[in-house]
């Protein structure tokens, strides 16, 4: 349920011949094609380009169509009310369609926008409006059994030309799941092995593809979001990922139920080869809006489980993973002993605990933040309010 308001100051009294409320949400895409050549056109009969701007691609899905009346019938054979001078309040509310909406967005070549607008009608003059963006997003559950399966692929370059060849670059990467939330590190393991004569550089990337769709045309628009880069790796040498992070950025979620508008997620390990093309294998990612309980590359005990060989590639991620340790366990003396207080506590609190009052304090003073499962991740409905007001 959206609900809200509409505020009207009048100066002084104002004839209306209505007053309402649109709420509108719809996708849209739009591009234009590189001009074509025309064979023929040229000296010689060289095909050459055709000038201006080729043809338009254009598409729209609507997910929102609302229009309610905001003002009370007129007096009985008049056409318009008039309203006095002052504050006047009117309030609104709509229910949202029962089918999901799309998540809003806006892109390289088009959008997702929803909004709720106000038109103010006046006898003789043009209508007046003004309007608020709804922010919506269509929630995404990383927890569901799809997204939690873990990603792993490999690839194998061998540098060189012809009979000048100088040995193979191997590379095998693997993630723990399909599915991340904002915020979130992704710890990526991997393996390199450089048998060529080259100093190669491995990299990671999340890279956010862009699709849309017009007229039957598709237009793509890719870009990286967030990279790491690690170690320079010699002739002969191997490395070693025993996950190495890379955090997500604020982006938005994935998209990929708007039938004009998607917005896919990979993450992409590559390693840079001097004088060849850099070998790179993608894995697909999921950016969701609610995390996975239970998994959290915080409390996540798997680094330990992956050794310097590539056994790791059978492992299955646990069940039911270790709670992160007590802080007490990991402080270091010194700055344990700062934090306790070097006075006594007084007799009558010792003798009603059986024990002193500082053992109390120090248990909670070190205890771990709390797991996503004590976080409800389904909180209660709250309704939104907007206030979209005039000033005449």
């Amino acid at each position: 349920t959206v609900s809200g308001q509409v505020l009207l100051e009048l100066a002084g009294p104002l004839p209306l011949r209505g007053l309402r409320l649109e709420a509108a949400g719809r996708a849209r895409v739009a591009w234009s094609e590189s001009p074509g050549a025309v064979p023929g056109a040229g000296t010689w009969g060289v095909a050459v380009r055709a000038p201006g701007p080729g043809p338009r691609r254009e598409a729209e899905v609507r997910y929102l169509d609302i229009r309610q009346s905001l003002l009370r019938d007129p007096p009985e054979g008049e056409e318009n009310l008039v309203l006095l001078d002052g504050r006047h309040e009117f309030p609104f509310s709509f229910q949202l369609p029962q089918e999901p909406l799309v998540t809003s967005f806006t892109g390289k070549y088009g959008s997702i926008q929803y909004f709720v607008k106000a038109v103010l009608e006046r006898p003789a003059v043009p209508d007046q409006s003004v309007q608020t963006e709804l922010q919506v997003i269509s929630h995404i559950d990383v927890s569901s059994p799809a997204l939690l399966t873990p990603v792993l692929r490999s690839q194998e370059k061998m540098v060189g030309c012809w009979f000048f060849t100088s040995g193979p670059v191997s590379l095998s990467a693997k993630i723990e799941r399909k599915g991340y939330c904002n915020g979130e590190a992704i710890p990526i393991y991997a393996e390199i092995e450089n048998c060529s004569s080259r100093l190669i550089v491995p990299k990671a990337a999340i890279f956010q593809t862009q699709t849309y769709l017009a007229s039957g045309k598709t237009k793509t628009f890719r870009q990286m979001v967030a990279n790491v880069r690690g170690n320079h790796i010699a002739s002969g040498s191997t490395d070693t990922w025993n996950g190495k992070t890379l955090k997500i950025p604020p982006v938005s979620p994935s998209i990929l139920d708007c039938c004009i508008i998607r917005v896919e997620y990979s993450l992409a390990v590559y390693i840079h080869i001097p004088g060849a093309k850099k070998l790179m294998i993608e894995m697909p990612l999921v950016i969701g809006t609610i995390p996975c309980i239970g998994f959290s590359s915080r409390n996540s005990s798997i680094t330990s489980q992956f050794s310097m060989d590539m056994s790791w590639l059978a492992l299955t991620m646990p069940e039911h993973p270790e709670a992160p340790p007590n802080y007490a366990d990991v402080v270091s003396e010194e700055e344990f002993s700062r934090h306790v207080p070097a006075y006594p506590p007084p007799i009558d609190c010792e003798e009603q605990l059986c024990c002193p009052v500082f053992a109390y304090i120090q248990e909670f003073r070190f205890q771990p933040p709390p797991l996503y499962s004590e976080i409800d991740p389904h909180p209660a409905d709250v309704e939104e309010t907007q206030h979209v007001s005039f000033m005449l």
